[in-house]
């Protein structure tokens, strides 16, 4: 059985994970106690706080043991795990693993783990502390495959979706637990108060569909990105899985195909 181990199950690293299921690998997603998504209707990390969640006609189900991994895995499941030291690598020594936490920096995974090893976005070093590296940030390269070196630097700034950057960001304006006063997939319009982050109000400044918020009840500091506008006002959007995340996703299947093609793993 080929497995893969991914370290993180936000948006990004559940397209990677639901384009490796498809491609037909076994893939364990490992998770924090309290994951910080936005994007939580198309993330598998929701399966730490719903018990188990569908994307796209992918099921990934909360494991709390390695036999409840086994178990998910021959039922055809997804299993994610809370483990984020990834620890159970050791155990079930994967093909690969692939540290999709999206931190921007690395936060522990190292060429040692496994025969294949990639890390998504800035943090890595192709061929130093991974194996591979895919480019995260949106244009001409992303997606694309590092063999060699580090892919673009952080540059704290949003993509640019219909003219808008940073307006599209819905950030944390207070330290709080979080009260929200819509869903995703709600329109919104500019002036609405999407959530409240302690006594602190949080509001659009765009119009558009609430592509994703963090989970309510969660306690919060200042600053942090919450929520996501999309301008482009399409419901659906906010149900699916985005394009970037199909890219990034992308780019892993190929670097691992590529490596253990190469090194006939």
């Amino acid at each position: 059985m080929e497995i893969v181990i991914v370290r993180g199950g936000g948006d990004i690293a559940s397209g990677i994970i639901h384009r490796l299921c498809r491609a037909g690998f076994k893939v364990l997603v490992l998770e924090i106690e309290k994951p910080l998504t936005i994007r939580r209707k198309v993330s598998f990390s929701e399966a730490v706080y719903a018990g188990e969640v569908e994307v796209e006609g992918v099921r990934a189900v909360l494991a709390k043991d390695l036999d409840d991994i086994k178990y998910i895995f021959e039922k055809g499941f997804i299993p994610v795990y809370i483990d984020s030291r990834g620890d159970i690598i050791k155990e079930l020594k994967p093909l690969a693993v692939v540290d999709a936490i999206l931190a921007k920096r690395n936060l522990g995974t190292t060429k040692e783990m496994a025969p294949i090893t990639i890390g998504v976005g800035p943090g890595f070093e192709a061929g130093v502390d991974v194996d591979l590296v895919v480019e995260t940030k949106r244009g001409h390269n992303l997606g694309r495959v590092i063999h060699r070196g580090k892919p673009a630097e952080n540059t704290g700034i949003p993509g640019e979706v219909m003219g808008y950057r940073e307006e599209r960001v819905l950030r944390a304006t207070g330290d709080g637990i979080v009260k929200s006063f819509y869903q995703i997939g709600d329109k919104v319009k500019i002036g609405d108060i999407i959530c409240k982050v302690g006594e602190s109000e949080v509001t659009a400044e765009i119009d558009g569909v609430l592509r994703g918020i963090i989970k309510e009840g969660l306690y919060i500091h200042r600053g942090l990105k919450i929520g996501d506008i999309d301008p482009r006002n399409v419901e659906r959007y906010a149900f699916t899985i985005s394009d970037k995340a199909r890219a990034v996703g992308g780019g892993v299947l190929e670097g691992i195909l590529y490596l253990r093609k190469e090194r006939r793993i």
